[in-house]
C-alpha cells in the first residue's frame, strides 16, 4: 500500500468520526464535555498528523516533477559531453576514470570500455604519473583548478596540455575531476580521425595474420637449423628483428640465469645482462606459475626489477607493452622469455600472445636434452 492510499484511508476514517460527533450534539448536557474532548482530540489529530502527512505527499509530488526535469537535464549534459570535440575524461581523486567521451577515446587510442575503471595515469608515461596524480588530488580537495603538460605512452614525443577542474555532479559520492586534454599548446583541439572505410579493417586484420604466420615460420626455421645449445639465442634474434624491441632470455637447469639480452642500444643490453632474474618479480612469477603474462601499459614499474643505477627497467626502457612466457615442455621449465615493446609501437595483441605461446612450447622442445 502506498503512502497516498494510507493517507486516503486515514482521511476517510476521520470524516466518518466527524459525522459521529455531529450526531452526538443531541446528547444531554452532562455528556457534552466528553463529546467536546473528542472533538478537540480529532482536531489535534488533523493538525499533528494529517496536515504534515499531506504536506509530505505534496512535496513528494513536486519532487517527482523535479526529478523528471533533472533527468532531462542530465541526458542533455551527457549528450553534450559525448559530442564535445575536445578530449574530456571524468576521474575521481585517485585518477580512476569514471567516463570518457568519444574525442578522448580517439585521441588516446583507448576504447571507453577499456578506460573506465582504470587509472588515467596508466595511459601516461611513467615520468608524468606522480605529478598528474598529485594535481588531481589537489583539485579533488577543492584547492582550485590546475593544468600541466603530460605525455601519453603511445605518443611520448608529443606534449599534451591537461586542464583539471572540480565538478560536483548529482548522484556522485564525492568531488569529480574533469580533465581536458589538448595536444601541444592551448587552443589546439584534438580532431578524431576519420572513420575507416569498409575495406580497411579486413585488410589490417589480414596483414596482422600474415605477420604472425611469418613470425612462426621464421622462428621454426631458426629452431630447425640450430643445435640445442644455440636454439634460445637463434629464436631471440628472430624475435628481436621486428617483433619486439627488447628480448630477454633467462634459462638454466635448477635456477634461472640471464642468457641473452637484445635491445636497441647495446649499452642498455649490456647493463641488463648482469641482472639476476630472481630480482625480476615478473620472471619469478611466470616461472612459478608456468603461465604467460601479457601486460599493456604495465601498472607496476618495478615488475622487471631495477637497473644498476636504481631506475626501474620498465621506466628506463619506456615499455608500453610486454609479454612474458615460460619455456615449458614435458612438465619441465627450461626458461622464461620476456619481450618488450616501447614508445609509440602498437601493443602486443592477443593473437600475437597466442603465437608466442606456441613459439615458447616449440622452443622448450628444442632446448630439451637429447636422449
Amino acid at each position: 500500500m502506498t503512502q497516498t492510499d494510507e493517507f486516503g484511508e486515514e482521511l476517510e476514517d476521520f470524516v466518518r468520526r466527524v459525522a459521529e460527533l455531529k450526531a452526538a450534539r443531541s446528547v444531554s448536557g452532562r455528556d457534552l464535555p466528553t463529546v467536546l474532548d473528542a472533538v478537540i482530540f480529532e482536531l489535534d489529530h488533523v493538525v499533528g498528523q494529517l496536515e504534515p502527512w499531506y504536506e509530505q505527499l505534496s512535496a513528494a509530488g513536486a519532487a517527482r516533477s523535479g526529478d523528471f526535469a533533472d533527468r532531462q537535464e542530465r541526458h542533455l549534459l551527457r549528450t553534450v559531453f559525448q559530442r564535445l570535440p575536445l578530449p574530456v575524461a571524468l576521474i575521481d581523486k585517485e585518477t580512476v576514470v569514471r567516463r570518457v567521451n568519444g574525442a578522448a577515446s580517439a585521441f588516446t587510442g583507448v576504447r571507453a570500455g577499456h578506460a573506465t575503471g582504470r587509472p588515467l595515469t596508466g595511459f601516461l608515461t611513467h615520468a608524468d604519473r606522480a605529478a598528474f596524480r598529485s594535481q588531481a588530488a589537489a583539485v579533488a580537495r577543492s584547492e582550485g583548478d590546475r593544468s600541466l603538460t603530460v605525455r601519453l605512452q603511445q605518443q611520448p614525443t608529443v606534449p599534451v596540455h591537461a586542464t583539471l577542474a572540480a565538478v560536483h555532479p548529482s548522484g556522485e559520492p564525492g568531488t569529480t575531476v574533469v580533465v581536458v586534454l589538448q595536444p601541444g599548446g592551448l587552443g589546439t583541439p584534438a580532431t578524431p580521425p576519420d572513420p575507416p572505410t569498409g575495406q580497411i579493417p579486413d585488410l589490417a586484420e589480414a596483414t596482422r595474420h600474415a605477420s604472425v604466420l611469418d613470425l612462426l615460420d621464421a622462428v621454426t626455421t631458426a629452431l630447425l637449423t640450430a643445435d640445442r645449445e644455440a636454439a634460445l639465442q637463434a629464436a631471440a634474434r628472430v624475435l628481436h628483428e621486428g617483433f619486439a624491441d627488447w628480448v630477454i632470455a633467462d634459462a638454466g637447469p635448477g635456477g634461472l640465469s640471464r642468457t641473452a639480452v637484445l635491445a636497441p642500444p647495446e649499452e642498455d643490453a649490456a647493463a641488463l645482462e648482469a641482472q639476476d632474474p630472481a630480482t625480476c618479480p615478473l620472471v619469478v612469477e611466470t616461472a612459478r606459475t608456468g603461465s604467460p603474462a601479457l601486460q599493456i601499459r604495465p601498472p607496476d614499474p618495478d615488475a622487471f626489477g631495477r637497473t644498476a643505477t636504481g631506475s626501474p627497467v620498465l621506466v628506463q626502457a619506456n615499455v608500453t607493452s610486454l609479454l612474458c612466457v615460460p619455456l615449458k615442455a614435458e612438465g619441465s621449465l627450461r626458461g622464461v622469455l620476456t619481450l618488450f615493446r616501447c614508445g609509440p609501437r602498437p601493443a602486443f595483441s592477443m593473437a600475437e600472445a597466442q603465437a608466442m605461446d606456441m613459439v615458447s612450447r616449440h622452443l622448450a622442445l628444442a632446448m630439451r636434452p637429447r636422449a
